[in-house]
């Protein structure tokens, strides 16, 4: 297949993305952004807060995150490019607003690459506990990197067998489960009553259920790359929309029903103190699946998850890693970012965004280092505050864009359900993430995991002061 053009960029420094990603590597790559370290560990610090009505938190961000996806996905139907949702902010909505939301998507997916790292110090530390975190986390790292250097093609098929390694693992814990369960296998403690005995389906009140909304907000982070990756897919108007319209069913699958089969495994309260007695008092400590297969004594099957676990988090570091310089590519054509970064090599890579990328996920290795006992929890919360602004700028970019189609007599190929009273419902939730994130603290006094979320907050205003005068800046030196 030849290359063709990709963005509105055109062909610059001789160099145009590859569509190299077949439907297959789309369907994954949609799959691999739903399942990984929210689900695997960030579920740890949800399960003191709510007990079993943690299912519930993770059913209502995955059916908001599915109106996000089809609103996006209606836009990268209609124009496939580079920069994906920053471009359409750009157009349809003005230069601030795609240069904010790109950056803020970068910055987003820094992050992103940063906690997933951390968390495979974390996995890592189950069979090595003397090892330092920041070991795992380099070595990683050069791997990760390593992959997407050599092509688009090499990262699509990297990604695919590694969600495919996840799905089939869920896929087992989940029939694993419901056997024992069915055939009495998982001893004396395993009953569906679990649900709601030991202080009910509620034991967090509705407190407890809200704040764990917000951490169930960071399981979903990555499933939005199925759009970024649009301008590299063959043949998008159809494979897209195949990929956004199985998320849901993918999250009630792997999500919901995994999350209410470890409750049914264990007493809630019984599989929180095991986690935290494993974790030193660090609320993420350990991965409470792992936790239930040790102590169900299941001969080997609590390594061999940990193992897939751990694939998992690779997994959503290689999907932030492409993320991350195509978003940089996509800033670059729109004159959001230095022109460097539009320089392709001859295999397609965009290398030199792939690399300041790299350099600047590579913080991870220095913070396992300094604080290796607090960086996950740190930066989860950063994460779900940048992916708060990412969500509200993609539901309100949507809206500028289906009033320009009305102007201009057009029906979307891809309707997104319910628009704009879905658009409007989405903006209200990530409000009330927010609103929750800030008063964690006085909501929940004394938790660990509540500790520190206002400044994740407080941090929002001044970093959206930052972008407006770094874009007033890059005016002004363009003469604009």
């Amino acid at each position: 297949m030849n290359p063709v053009p990709t963005s509105p960029v055109g062909e610059v420094d001789g160099g145009l993305l590859r569509r190299r990603l077949a439907n297959r590597h789309v369907q994954l790559l949609a799959l691999g952004g739903a399942i990984g370290t929210g689900l695997f560990l960030g579920s740890a610090g949800v399960i003191r807060l709510a007990g079993p009505s943690m299912i519930l938190a993770y059913l209502l961000g995955g059916i908001v995150e599915f109106f996000i996806m089809r609103q996006l996905g209606e836009m990268v139907v209609e124009e496939p490019v580079a920069g994906s949702f920053s471009h359409f902010a750009h157009k349809y909505w003005g230069d601030f607003a795609g240069f904010a939301s790109g950056w803020n998507y970068w910055v987003l997916y820094v992050l992103v690459g940063m906690t997933e790292l951390t968390a495979v110090a974390k996995y890592a530390a189950y069979w090595w506990p003397a090892l330092p975190q920041w070991i795992p986390v380099a070595a990683c790292f050069v791997l990760v990197n390593g992959i997407n250097a050599v092509s688009v093609r090499v990262f699509g098929e990297a990604e695919f067998w590694f969600s495919i390694v996840k799905v089939t693992a869920v896929s087992a814990m989940i029939i694993l489960g419901a056997g024992l369960l069915l055939l009495g296998g998982g001893g004396a403690e395993a009953s569906v009553g679990n649900l709601w005995r030991h202080g009910g389906f509620f034991t967090g009140g509705a407190d407890g259920l809200a704040l764990a909304v917000v951490f169930v907000m960071f399981s979903f982070g990555g499933l939005e790359l199925v759009g970024v990756s649009a301008a590299e897919t063959a043949h998008p108007a159809k494979t897209i929309p195949r990929a956004v319209n199985s998320v849901l069913l993918r999250i009630l699958i792997f999500y919901v029903g995994a999350v209410a089969v470890m409750l049914m495994m264990r007493p809630w309260n019984a599989l929180a103190d095991s986690i935290a007695a494993a974790g030193a008092g660090d609320p993420y400590g350990a991965s409470p699946f792992v936790r239930v297969l040790g102590e169900l004594g299941v001969s080997g099957a609590a390594h061999i998850l940990n193992f897939i676990i751990l694939t998992a988090a690779l997994s959503v570091f290689n999907s932030a890693v492409y993320c991350n310089s195509r978003m940089l590519f996509g800033l670059a054509g729109k004159g959001s970012a230095p022109r460097v970064f539009l320089k392709v090599n001859k295999r397609g890579v965009p290398a030199a965004a792939l690399g300041v990328s790299g350099l600047a996920t590579g913080l991870a290795v220095a913070v396992n280092w300094a604080v290796p006992e607090r960086a996950f929890g740190w930066l989860m919360s950063l994460v779900v505050a940048a992916l708060v602004l990412n969500w509200t700028l993609v539901s309100l970019t949507h809206l500028k864009f289906r009033a320009a189609m009305r102007r201009e007599n057009r029906r979307p190929r891809f309707p997104s359900p319910g628009a704009p009273w879905t658009n409007l419902a989405c903006v209200a939730f990530t409000v009330f993430v927010i609103v929750m994130m800030a008063a964690a603290e006085r909501l929940l006094p004394g938790a660990a995991v509540a500790r520190g979320l206002w400044v994740s907050v407080a941090l929002i205003p001044p970093w959206m002061a930052l972008l407006f005068v770094c874009w007033r800046a890059g005016r002004a030196r363009r003469g604009g």
